[in-house]
């Protein structure tokens, strides 16, 4: 069994900064690519950013210069989302994603966390 469990979510106000954490567990064999996506109500789900395996970084163009995606090094396992300038348009629920491969499962599979809210208002 895979987990991604994310936290760090919370109330923060325009322009402040915040930091997410994903920490991933379970029988995986490899980590492809970890990214994060968001969502708000009424609304589709909308990609923010990748980090590969290779360290290739790509980011949506709504958050692209405010978002960070990085790896701790040495739990290699745990990914982070910073996030710098927010705005209430950044308000949603963000989903950490994985594109694994699991013990006893063939192929590449991607798996999401349960997501954590943000909100950014005064």
């Amino acid at each position: 069994q895979v987990q991604l469990v994310e936290s760090g979510g919370g109330l923060v106000q325009p322009g402040g900064s915040l930091r997410l954490s994903c920490a991933v567990s379970g029988s995986i064999l490899s980590i492809y690519t970890m990214g994060w996506s968001r969502q708000t109500p009424g609304k589709q789900r909308e990609w923010v950013g990748t980090l590969t395996s290779g360290g290739d970084k790509n980011y949506a163009d709504s958050v692209k210069g405010r978002f960070t995606i990085s790896r701790d090094n040495a739990k290699n396992t745990v990914y982070y989302l910073q996030m710098n300038s927010l705005k209430p348009e950044d308000t949603a629920v963000y989903y950490c994603t994985g594109r694994l491969r699991v013990l006893g499962i063939g192929g590449l599979n991607d798996y999401w966390g349960q997501g954590t809210q943000v909100t950014v208002s005064s």
